[in-house]
C-alpha cells in the first residue's frame, strides 16, 4: 500500500533506534500522517554484547528530530515464552531454528501490532524491506525493491489477515536512498551501521550465548562411511553447511579438501562431515515442510514455484504439493545443499511471496 493512502490517519511505527525505521516515520509524517513511534524492547540484559540502551537513545533521538512522540514498551515475557523457549527447544533437538521469522510472527506483528491498536494506530509501519499490494481475495506480500535488502523471507510467517494493518514505508527504496532521505532531513543517525546477528545475542560468540542455557553433550566427528575424525562439544552447536570450528583442521580428506557438516544423527549424537568436493553427493533433492503459512488461497494441487531455504539464497525452482497435514512437499529442479531442519523454507512466485514453512526433515 502506498503511504499516501495512510495521510490523515494514526500510524504506529516500531522504532528500533536503526535508519530504516526512522525514515519510515519521516516518510510517514511528510505524507500527513499523525505518527507515533514505539520503541519495543524483548530482551533486557544490561552487558557489554546488549545494545539496548544506546538503541533506545538513538530512536528517542529520531523522534525528538522528526517532532513525534514516542512510547515504550517491554514484551520481553512475550518474547521469552513465545519465541526465546522454542528457540531453545529447537537447538535441543539438534535443528537449526530462525528466532527472526518467529519474532515477526509473534511479537512484532503480534503482540506489538494489537499494542499499537490500543494506542488508537489505524496503521502499524515498520523499516522492513518489503512491499504490500492487494487483490480480490486481501493483501499481498512483496519483495522490497532492493533486492539486496529484500526481508519478506522473514516475514512469510505472518499471518496473511494482519497485512492489512501494516505499511512498509521504505520497501520501495534501495538502502542508499533510504539513508540519503535521512541525512537531508537532518537524522543523525544516517550513517548508523545495520545491526547483524539475532537480536538477544548481540554481537557476543553465538557458542559463548548458547552454552549459557545448553550444556554440553560430546560425541563423534564422523565421515559418511563412519570414519571417526574428532569430536564434537554437542550437535545443537553446529549447523548443516558449516566449515568453520570443527577443530579437526589437523585432519584432512582425501583430496586435502576442508570439512563440511553435512547431517546429524541425534540417535547416536554423532555430526557427520563431508570433504569439499563431496558436498554435491550429500546434497538434498526434495524436503517436507510443516504447516504452511499460505498467504494465496492455498492450492490444492502442486504448483510451481520458487523457493529459498535461507535468507539470502537466490530462488531456487520446486515442485510444491500440498500434503494433507497442511504442510508441503518441495522437489526441486535442483539437488540443494544443506537442506537445514528447523529453518524456513519461503515459497515465492516472481515478486510475491507466497507463504512458507518450517523445514521438518529432508526426503
Amino acid at each position: 500500500m502506498n503511504v499516501g493512502a495512510a495521510a490523515g490517519t494514526r500510524v504506529v511505527v516500531g522504532m528500533s533506534g536503526g535508519v530504516d525505521s526512522a525514515v519510515a516515520a519521516l516518510r510517514l509524517r511528510e505524507a500527513g500522517c499523525e505518527v507515533h513511534g514505539l520503541y519495543m524492547s524483548n530482551w533486557d540484559d544490561q552487558d557489554a554484547y546488549c545494545s539496548n540502551a544506546q538503541d533506545y537513545q538513538d530512536a528517542r533521538l529520531a523522534a525528538r528530530e522528526l517532532g513525534i512522540v514516542l512510547h515504550r514498551v517491554s514484551f520481553e515475557p512475550e518474547y521469552r515464552q513465545r519465541v526465546f523457549a522454542e528457540f531453545l527447544d529447537e537447538y535441543r533437538r539438534g535443528r537449526t531454528p530462525n528466532p527472526d521469522v518467529l519474532c515477526n510472527r509473534e511479537i512484532k506483528f503480534g503482540v506489538c501490532l494489537h499494542y499499537a491498536r490500543r494506542l488508537g494506530a489505524r496503521w502499524f509501519a515498520t523499516g522492513h524491506y518489503a512491499q504490500l499490494g492487494q487483490d480480490p481475495a486481501g493483501p499481498m506480500l512483496l519483495r522490497g525493491a532492493d533486492a539486496h535488502k529484500d526481508q519478506s523471507y522473514f516475514l512469510c510467517g505472518v499471518g496473511r489477515a494482519r497485512f492489512a494493518q501494516v505499511l512498509f514505508p521504505v520497501g520501495s527504496l534501495s538502502k542508499a536512498e533510504v539513508r540519503a532521505q535521512a541525512q537531508r532531513a537532518g537524522l543523525p543517525l544516517f550513517n548508523k551501521p545495520d545491526s547483524t546477528g539475532i537480536c538477544f545475542i548481540g554481537e557476543r560468540p553465538f557458542a559463548e550465548f548458547l552454552a549459557a542455557y545448553l550444556p554440553l553433550q560430546p560425541g563423534p566427528i564422523e565421515t559418511a562411511d563412519g570414519r571417526r575424525l574428532g569430536t564434537h562439544r554437542g550437535l545443537h552447536f553446529y549447523t548443516l553447511g558449516q566449515r568453520g570450528g570443527l577443530e579437526i583442521g589437523g585432519v584432512r580428506g582425501a583430496s586435502g579438501d576442508p570439512w563440511y557438516v553435512a547431517r546429524k544423527d541425534p540417535g547416536r549424537n554423532a555430526l557427520i562431515v563431508v570433504a569439499a568436493r563431496e558436498r554435491a553427493a550429500a546434497a538434498t533433492a526434495a524436503l517436507r515442510t510443516g504447516a504452511v503459512n499460505w498467504l494465496v488461497r492455498p492450492p490444492t494441487a502442486p504448483i510451481d514455484a520458487a523457493v529459498k531455504i535461507r535468507y539470502r539464497q537466490p530462488d531456487q525452482a520446486a515442485r510444491i504439493a500440498p500434503l494433507a497435514d497442511g504442510g508441503a512437499r518441495v522437489e526441486f529442479e535442483s539437488p540443494q545443499w544443506a537442506v537445514t531442519p528447523g529453518q524456513t523454507a519461503a515459497l515465492y512466485a516472481g515478486a510475491r511471496c507466497l507463504g512458507g514453512g518450517v523445514i521438518e526433515e529432508t526426503l
